[in-house]
């Protein structure tokens, strides 16, 4: 018997009563479970970082598949306990005191405006007469601007310190929910995120394809950078004696999500703490001191933005800084911290669906003249590719 004659065929109207009822009811259900939505999108996020790692323990081990997952979450689990064990107060305590130093050293930024003005400065052949700037209005701009969000940042560390018990029962819960999300899987892609449209099956495969050519190039490329960056800074700011070089590192590390204004606070922070800590290497003066220390983070971003990003990047998103500061910006207000630093892919997506969108409102082959996405090399050969750069680099000069 054929079934699909029993069920009535649905009218125009009939379908756009419903797809609205849908889009509105989902709409709903987001506004209303909106404060559950960012561990939900880790949870995914998670599945799919860990899919490769569980793939490659279980072809290498020859382990079934739920006990290649078991094993990479144990092995998690692990790691951010011995991570809590070893860094987590001491890093939580670093920050506290650091955003400390910061708000009182504000306090002194008009003393040292005061203490400059009037002054004249021989560089060289040059002559700085800094008694024509107006450093008081300067000084009261930039305690203005650097205030509010130094205050936030201190809620936000206070908040996390004293909420240890809930954010540890999200976490959990991430971790549970990904673990069974990805033993569902089977190993495939496809298995944490199944949709499956009649007639679109063509569609569906290649915007998965283009999806996750671009989750993949952000997240482990990003997450490869930020570790870089991390531990750049963090041998940089202990060989110059610089306090708090570990929240410092982490800090430099998280402003690589967002580009121009990440790097310029972080340059701020930096010129901040170093010109009021006690202790000067090599006996330099305050200024001076805050002056290498910039300098040395500015030749580390520079490196980084230039040899290290798009090697291991590449074209995979294919959008424009600016574009992506504003997306960050929006997505900071929807979803929080997290938010910013999903800002590249989040935008990236919604370019490639609204492209889709687009062509098939015009009838036309939403397809046509797409690239198809190069494999993305392992880490080892990124970081391969990074450093034959920098190498070839120093041998040409």
């Amino acid at each position: 018997m054929n079934h699909s004659s029993l069920s009535p065929h649905w009218n125009n109207s009939t379908k756009l009563i419903v797809g609205l009822t849908m889009v509105t009811l989902v709409a709903w259900l987001l506004v209303k479970f909106q404060n559950i939505l960012p561990p939900l999108i880790i949870m995914i996020i998670l599945a799919y970082l860990f899919n490769p790692l569980a793939y490659f323990l279980s072809r290498k081990l020859h382990l079934p598949w739920p006990a290649a997952v078991t094993l990479v979450y144990l092995l998690v689990v692990l790691l951010l306990l011995a991570l809590l064990t070893l860094g987590g107060v001491g890093l939580v305590q670093q920050v506290q005191s650091m955003i400390t130093l910061i708000q009182n050293s504000l306090q002194n930024i008009p003393a040292l405006f005061n203490s400059i003005s009037g002054r004249e400065i021989n560089i060289g052949p040059f002559l700085l007469d800094l008694r024509k700037v107006d450093f008081g209005v300067l000084g009261d701009q930039l305690i203005g601007s650097i205030e509010p969000l130094l205050g936030r940042t201190g809620t936000m560390v206070g908040t996390i310190a004293g909420g240890a018990f809930n954010i540890f029962g999200w976490t959990v819960f991430v971790l549970l929910v990904s673990y069974f999300v990805l033993i569902e899987s089977d190993g495939l892609w496809q298995g944490i995120l199944q949709f499956n449209i009649p007639g679109y099956e063509r569609d569906l495969e290649l915007m998965g394809t283009q999806l996750a050519h671009i989750w993949n190039a952000f997240l482990r490329g990003q997450l490869i950078v930020m570790a870089l960056a991390a531990a750049i800074y963090t041998v940089m700011l202990s060989f110059m004696g610089v306090n708090y070089a570990l929240g410092l590192a982490l800090l430099a590390g998280l402003a690589r999500f967002v580009p121009y204004v990440g790097p310029l606070i972080l340059w701020i922070i930096l010129a901040l703490v170093s010109y009021f800590q006690d202790f000067k290497i090599f006996g330099l003066e305050p200024w001076v001191y805050a002056l290498v220390v910039v300098g040395l983070s500015w030749s580390i971003d520079m490196i980084v933005d230039n040899f290290v990003m798009p090697r291991i990047m590449a074209s995979a998103l294919k959008v424009h800084p600016a574009a992506v500061l504003v997306a960050a910006i929006v997505a900071l207000d929807l979803l929080g911290i997290l938010g910013v630093i999903l800002a590249a892919p989040m935008l990236a997506t919604l370019k490639l669906v609204g492209g889709y969108f687009t062509r098939k409102l015009f009838d036309l082959d939403p397809w046509e003249g797409l690239e198809e996405p190069s494999p993305q090399p392992t880490v080892r050969e990124q970081l391969s590719l990074w450093w034959g750069a920098i190498h070839t680099k120093l041998k040409l000069r």
